[in-house]
């Protein structure tokens, strides 16, 4: 069971004295349970109408404990269940209307068979099935292969993606909700795998050193220079369109 915090006041607290949290306090609830879910993660999933926040006057999502006990059943029944996002929401209101429905049983992918309806491999950290992403990001093949045209989302084995998969495939959502479409994101792509150059130029040295202590050094100095060039990406897009993230 998710535990929500308490105390803490004012609009960009954990908590208001009405006991709604901001997205932060729900990310930092969520990720005891849910180590990969992120604030693009829920508001995805806002957006999807699986949960609704209320706004504060200045536009802040103030969630219920609700709110959080229902993204933690919804995370569950994808981490779970491989469920698409459409049948988690038709479970949901079967589940409001006091109907008590048992989970659907899926199937593993077939020929012509519907992603919606097949269950893959359960996916290690760091490694996703076809099927299990395009149930995570609730979207069709037509539209993983649009993506895949332009580069935004490449498999790195037959049928298997990087697990930030997910995370880019729901971005993704997202932005097309505002008119940016695949082509668009082309620049920014390339831009990405410039700075990944980047890094690897930096770290190459000490993945080629004799000492192997060296050598597994290169993985803790690669996070380290993904996390700053990503905090200097997006602080240099906030720069560029003069505003302030809440």
């Amino acid at each position: 069971m998710l535990q929500t915090p308490s105390g803490g006041a004012g609009d960009g607290a954990a908590a208001t004295d009405t006991g709604l949290l901001s997205i932060g306090a729900v990310l930092s609830v969520l990720r005891e349970e849910f180590p990969e879910v992120t604030i693009s993660k829920i508001r995805f999933l806002e957006s999807e109408g699986l949960v609704e926040p209320r706004r504060t006057p200045s536009g802040y999502r103030k969630f219920s404990a609700e709110d959080v006990e229902r993204l933690g059943h919804v995370l569950r029944m994808q981490r779970d269940h491989y469920l698409p996002l459409k049948v988690i929401r038709e479970h949901l209101a079967a589940m409001e209307r006091g109907e008590a429905l048992p989970l659907p049983a899926l199937s593993r992918p077939g020929d012509g068979e519907d992603p919606a309806e097949c269950v893959p491999e359960k996916p290690t950290a760091a490694r996703i099935g076809r099927c299990q992403l395009l149930a995570a990001a609730g979207v069709d093949e037509q539209r993983l292969a649009e993506w895949e045209s332009y580069g935004l989302l490449v498999p790195v084995g037959d049928g298997v993606y990087d697990a930030e998969a997910v995370t880019v495939a729901g971005l993704l959502m997202e932005l097309g909700r505002y008119g940016i479409e695949p082509r668009h994101l082309r620049a920014m792509k390339a831009a990405a795998e410039r700075e990944a150059g980047l890094v690897e130029q930096v770290v190459a040295p000490l993945r080629r050193h004799r000492n192997p202590q060296t050598r597994a050094h290169a993985e803790d100095r690669t996070k380290e220079l993904a996390g700053l060039t990503m905090k200097l990406h997006a602080a240099l897009v906030r720069s560029a369109l003069g505003v302030r993230l809440p």
